[in-house]
């Protein structure tokens, strides 16, 4: 899931202002945004709350089922073609693809981000998530026993620790052990001691930006990732 944290409130002020915005619309995500406590219904009211003691209308609001879906927000928009006419901009409680999704769908007025996308996140528990992913097109998990050496490791070192590294802890983050220390403690448990062989360079190019999936043309025989 996307993992996302509140904007300064202060930086979404000074945006409505320039932008002479005094009427409101206020869109949450029922999926990421709302697992992160982020962009729920409690964050979306809350953040009305704040708008009208500004001074500023809030025209509605609403908290789809996933901000990033362009078919759902196209519903959404309809639902509330009434509140979204009347207002002059638009803030959005999701990520950025949330953000952009909503411009898509309301291209005459202004979109406002309300929260700042971090990163990737494995849900480790409630309300406890860690990045594990960079999405990077090149995995290289297969070689690592499931452990991602370009992301856990602060450095992204992919052929084993730093010269920083001292008695299995990660010089970086000092009360976190060492990524490659743990591979090969678990490439060890696997018996696959004997894979512990460079890896070569990260091929960049298998990342390419911005990427777009079509699995309808796929299952067509046409292909439609890049």
């Amino acid at each position: 899931m996307i993992i996302t944290r509140p904007r300064d409130w202060a930086r979404i002020e000074v945006r409505l202002d320039a932008l002479g915005a005094r009427r409101v619309f206020v869109m949450g995500c029922g999926q990421c945004a709302t697992v992160a406590g982020t962009g729920g219904e409690a964050e979306v009211l809350e953040a009305k709350a704040v708008l009208e003691r500004s001074g500023r209308e809030v025209t509605g609001w609403s908290v789809g089922e996933v901000a990033c879906h362009a078919g759902g927000q196209r519903l959404e928009t309809r639902e509330h073609a009434s509140e979204l006419a009347a207002a002059d901009a638009v803030l959005v409680l999701a990520c950025g693809a949330g953000v952009q999704t909503m411009a898509d769908a309301v291209e005459d007025t202004p979109v406002l981000p309300g929260l700042e996308s971090v990163f990737l996140g494995n849900v480790v528990r409630h309300g406890v998530f860690e990045e594990r992913c960079q999405m990077c097109g090149d995995c290289v998990l297969d070689r690592t026993a499931g452990i991602c050496p370009v992301t856990t490791c602060p450095k992204g070192l992919l052929n084993g620790p730093c010269g920083g590294m001292w008695n299995g802890m990660c010089e970086v983050l000092e009360d976190r052990e060492c990524t490659h220390v743990r591979i090969r403690r678990r490439l060890a448990q696997q018996g696959r001691t004997g894979e512990s062989v460079p890896l070569p360079p990260k091929d960049y190019s298998k990342k390419l930006k911005p990427g777009k999936v079509d699995l309808r043309a796929a299952s067509h025989g046409k292909g439609g990732t890049s």
